[in-house]
């Protein structure tokens, strides 16, 4: 079962995503507020993806992703962001993300950005969706 990790400021975004997630027969990991929070605890859990916003308060998205990606080459990240202009979208691949969804979260578009990755990766999908 894949393992993934939430990382947004908003509390009913994580709330969101995790349920949608679940709903498809992902394991949470854990779940995020905040770049710094996220950095911390991909190093304790190593999920096998991370979903992450952009814009946060402490440490926005793409810095924390690259702290990660310091820590972990190999780590999946797809950000999932309201800031869907085409800069915010080059700036995340270029700094490592393996995908870019733009919000509001779209089941499908979810669905397979994190299929497509995982199975990229050699983690094939558990379910797919309904």
């Amino acid at each position: 079962m894949a393992r993934i990790m939430i990382v947004d400021d908003a509390a009913f975004m994580r709330a969101i995503l995790s349920q949608m997630l679940r709903e498809n027969g992902y394991e949470i990991a854990a779940e995020a507020a905040s770049g710094e929070e996220a950095i911390q605890l991909y190093r304790e859990r190593r999920p096998d993806l991370v979903t992450m916003d952009i814009t946060m308060p402490d440490m926005d998205g793409i810095t924390a992703m690259r702290h990660i990606r310091q820590f972990d080459p190999a780590a999946k990240i797809i950000i999932c962001s309201a800031m869907s202009h085409q800069q915010a979208v080059i700036d995340s691949i270029a700094n490592g993300a393996r995908d870019f969804i733009a919000k509001p979260l779209q089941k499908e578009r979810v669905y397979s950005a994190i299929e497509r990755v995982l199975a990229e990766a050699g983690t094939a999908p558990i379910i797919k969706p309904v």
